[in-house]
């Protein structure tokens, strides 16, 4: 689930249960290295108040814990400029000391902390860090400990904030390169006004709008690699990939690359699909923001496609036994999507009853409180 801290977004990156078992890995390996030492651990604070406490829980043997507190970041930028905040209280000399650090990347910290206790007499000095970006490290002083190496993008939880917030949170989020989009799947039987809707919120929240039908049809009609390959299979009546339909709407998605979000209309219709559009908005760097779908009783269906099918023109808004099997075909195929979002809590059905004023509302509301 993707949260917002001030002005940012983070997606999730590292879980509660892949931070605990690199905490237990790192305390097996210091406790077997240091044998009967007593080790003096140390932390810095604010950020590895977490990872302290949770490590000497887990540390077999006995040890001694304090802290020291530096600064280097500002918003979320690394910054060249450390202050020791809080210094050294106790006599370390001749002893073993276990820097915690939450989290190691260009190195500047360290620095310090090695200065530090190069006044100390200290007889060793360990650099255990729980998460370490080699990318942005451009110091050589050796690392003794690494929990996790991750790429150098900016993380917040577990005991790192952003601007003072989510120090609390117990798992790791990491910064979304592309910050927040709506992304809609929009759903609605024939005649719930699918289409009229999408235009409004088309319109009021700057979305792109894509059709799966539209797609179709214009790759088909001006003969793309995609659209030639897409009919080779429906010339043979044969059901044309869910590839082949993600990778049109990849290049729909890549042509709109600004765009504030997307709605998706007649895409995905089978949970294969629906995976397969979160892994293409994932591979943006985005997500699927909800699944609205409009509910409408049958028979006000019935009466709205029989009165279109006066002027539409289309035989199939003029039978109403077609108008109910078309019908009945949306809710069978819309039943597994509605229990795949539903998962995710992003399903929302919404009245779709009323004036159209009324209805673009209602919509709204729940787009608004995503």
């Amino acid at each position: 689930m993707v949260i917002k801290l001030h002005d940012k977004y983070f997606k999730p990156f590292i879980s509660s249960q892949e931070i605990d078992a690199s905490i237990e890995r790192m305390a097996d390996a210091i406790s077997k290295d240091l044998g009967d030492e007593v080790p003096v651990f140390v932390g810095i604070l604010n950020g590895s108040f977490m990872l302290v406490s949770d490590f000497v829980k887990k540390y077999p043997k006995p040890c001694e814990v304090t802290f020291i507190k530096l600064a280097s970041y500002e918003g979320v930028k690394s910054t060249e400029d450390i202050q020791r905040l809080i210094g050294l209280t106790q006599d370390l000399t001749g002893r073993t000391v276990v820097i915690l650090e939450d989290i190691i990347d260009t190195g500047n910290t360290l620095a310090e902390i090695h200065r530090i206790f190069s006044n100390e007499q200290v007889k060793s000095l360990k650099i255990a860090t729980l998460f370490y970006k080699p990318d942005a490290y451009k110091k050589d002083f050796k690392l003794h400990y690494i929990g996790i190496e991750i790429p150098d993008k900016f993380i917040v939880g577990y005991g790192l904030d952003y601007d003072q917030l989510g120090r609390n949170l117990p798992a790791v989020y990491q910064i979304k390169e592309t910050q927040h989009m709506t992304n809609l799947v929009l759903f609605g039987p024939p005649g719930a006004g699918k289409g009229t809707q999408a235009t409004f919120l088309k319109e009021k929240y700057n979305l792109v709008h894509i059709s799966t039908g539209d797609v179709f049809r214009f790759n088909i009609k001006n003969k793309t690699a995609l659209g030639m390959l897409a009919k080779s299979f429906m010339d043979k009546g044969e059901l044309v990939p869910d590839q082949v339909t993600i990778d049109m709407l990849n290049a729909e998605v890549e042509k709109n690359a600004d765009a504030k979000g997307f709605i998706f209309d007649g895409f995905p219709r089978t949970n294969a699909q629906a995976d397969a559009l979160d892994k293409l908005m994932d591979s943006k760097d985005s997500s699927i923001s909800a699944m609205i779908a409009l509910e409408v009783d049958d028979d006000v269906l019935v009466n709205r496609l029989l009165e279109r099918g006066k002027t539409s023109g289309r035989p199939d808004d003029a039978d109403e036994s077609v108008i109910r099997n078309r019908i009945t075909e949306y809710y069978n195929k819309t039943a597994i999507l509605k229990d795949f979002y539903s998962a995710q809590n992003k399903y929302f059905g919404v009245d779709g009853v009323g004036s159209i004023k009324d209805i673009t509302t209602r919509l709204s509301s729940v787009i608004d409180n995503l």
